[in-house]
């Protein structure tokens, strides 16, 4: 009979990234067209600064989301106990441990800030409105919220990491039973934390505007838009010979069914903010929606209304698409792409009220932010195995079915 150390050390291998894999190339393809990215956009910064604040912080907001989404989902998997995803998680847990990456990205939104948020000029204090928002909207506030809100994430993100990563080396079952413990307090805090960044670093762009749902808005958007990813990764992953007998249909069903589940929920947060403010027909509010219902933004309303929701929505409801490994991938790549959409929607309006206007910035910031994303995922799925090796309850998770 084998040792078991020496059995663990070949079911490390086994689910490892493979020496000389071609998966094995993602981080410094990741981090060069990242670099070339960055380079670029400091290139072209100089002549449009403002410009240039705008379309790094779609980019930041952006990518960001899908750390953010990632780190929710590992949260509320060891929160509910999950079983099904488990076998999915440590993928998720390689993207939320991106998050430290992003508090160094957030360097150029408070650089470049005057570009940005309106109420740090001096114009702002002759609102009546901003002056009585001055004691929240002020620079020294605003800089330790962000502080504060990407220091606890990256925390979390990197304590759970770490906690996953131990376990494949010991197979100490305590440490999941202590991730489940911390799961709650953690998801309260994220909660917050991330509904005070939308609001600091979105809803501040037109700081008289205020909505008490967007926090959430945001939320729901991050989170479809990880499930996207994860399976999109997934597939990606079984497509080059890996993970193969280890997620199955069973899997992407329950990656459907998620996916299908928070579009609508992202479609009701979003018309019931939109109901409530028609509705209530008060200038503070209908500013927001009346900028975007003008010049091309008219167009981009509808097409995120019909693609984030009608699409996505009779698209995933057939059982048989869920399944289907292609499929799911396309309705989960064409999710990736409304979300950008809805981030650029709910940013650039301000820059441009007259209507869309995609530069070379734009692409250069998207490129820089993304790569670097994608090249610190690589390395991260690089450095362990892809599933979570000793989880107690990882053979629960490979004989899921749905019933």
């Amino acid at each position: 009979m084998s040792h078991p150390a020496v059995a663990d050390a070949l079911r490390s291998e086994q689910y490892s990234i493979p020496a000389g894999h071609a998966a094995r190339r993602t981080a410094a393809i990741g981090f060069a067209v990242g670099g070339l990215g960055l380079i670029a956009w400091l290139a072209l910064a100089a002549a449009q600064p403002k410009q240039a604040a705008f379309s790094w912080l779609v980019a930041f907001l952006y990518f960001s989301s899908l750390a953010l989404g990632a780190l929710f989902f590992v949260l509320i998997h060891f929160s509910m106990q999950g079983g099904w995803g488990i076998v999915v998680r440590r993928l998720a847990e390689n993207a939320m441990a991106t998050m430290p990456l992003f508090a160094l990205l957030f360097v150029p939104v408070l650089v470049l800030r005057h570009e940005l948020y309106p109420w740090l000029a001096e114009s702002a204090s002759s609102s009546h409105l901003l002056h009585g928002k001055a004691p929240y909207l002020n620079l020294s506030f605003f800089a330790i919220r962000a502080a504060v809100a990407l220091g606890c994430w990256s925390a979390i993100a990197v304590l759970y990491f770490r906690a996953s990563r131990r376990q494949d080396r010991t197979g100490d079952t305590a440490l999941s039973v202590a991730m489940r413990r911390f799961s709650g307090p953690a998801i309260v805090l994220v909660a917050l934390t991330q509904t005070f960044a939308a609001i600091d670093w979105i809803m501040s762009l037109e700081p008289e505007w205020y909505s008490t749902m967007f926090g959430v808005y945001w939320f729901s958007g991050a989170l479809v838009t990880f499930f996207a990813l994860l399976a999109l990764i997934v597939v990606g992953l079984r497509r080059v010979g890996l993970l193969v007998d280890v997620v199955g249909v069973e899997h992407f069903h329950d990656l459907g069914k998620l996916m299908f589940a928070f579009t609508v929920f992202w479609a009701y947060i979003g018309f019931s903010q939109f109901f409530l403010i028609w509705y209530g027909n008060i200038p503070e509010e209908t500013i927001f929606f009346r900028e975007r219902l003008a010049g091309s933004w008219h167009a981009a309303s509808f097409l995120l209304a019909a693609g984030h929701f009608v699409v996505p929505f009779f698209f995933l409801m057939p059982r048989t698409i869920k399944r289907r490994p292609g499929p799911l991938a396309a309705g989960a790549a064409w999710l990736l792409l409304m979300h950008l959409v809805d981030v650029y929607w709910l940013v650039m309006p301000v820059l441009h009220p007259e209507g869309i206007r995609i530069g070379l910035l734009d692409v250069a910031a998207w490129v820089a932010v993304g790569g670097l994303f994608v090249g610190t995922f690589g390395r991260l799925a690089a450095g362990a195995p892809l599933i979570p090796i000793r989880d107690p309850r990882l053979p629960e998770s490979m004989r899921f079915e749905n019933f």
